[in-house]
């Protein structure tokens, strides 16, 4: 669905162009969360989002969109490994923020795509 698609691979040179975000942070005490969590709730908000917006999706095309948000965490998970269990600091949060919504924006792109040719 969207991990096929080149909007992807652009979210994801996107995401490597900034990896200097995740390197060398110092920990904030202001957020106890890792950057995992941080990038797992975000994501898990902006397809919950998705969802409730496209009440036509099929039952298949919602478990369609379960297993490309997997893929995509374990795609992040690869990339940032290194720094996934440390304290998410304010920028990476921000940013996290906002690939978030790249995401969501792709998804969107995809599902309207679908129900257009339904």
């Amino acid at each position: 669905m969207v991990t096929d698609t080149e909007g992807y691979i652009h979210i994801i040179e996107y995401l490597t162009e900034h990896l200097s975000l995740f390197e060398n942070s110092a920990p904030d005490s202001a957020h106890t969360d890792s950057v995992m969590s941080v990038i797992e709730q975000e994501l898990a908000d902006q397809i919950i989002m998705v969802c409730s917006q496209n009440e036509a999706l099929t039952f298949n095309i919602r478990n369609t969109i379960i297993r490309e948000v997997d893929a995509i965490v374990y795609d992040l998970e690869e990339i940032l490994s290194g720094v996934v269990n440390n304290p998410v600091t304010p920028k990476q949060y921000t940013f996290i923020k906002e690939f978030s919504g790249l995401i969501k924006n792709l998804f969107d792109s995809e599902i309207h795509i679908i129900l257009s040719s339904s």
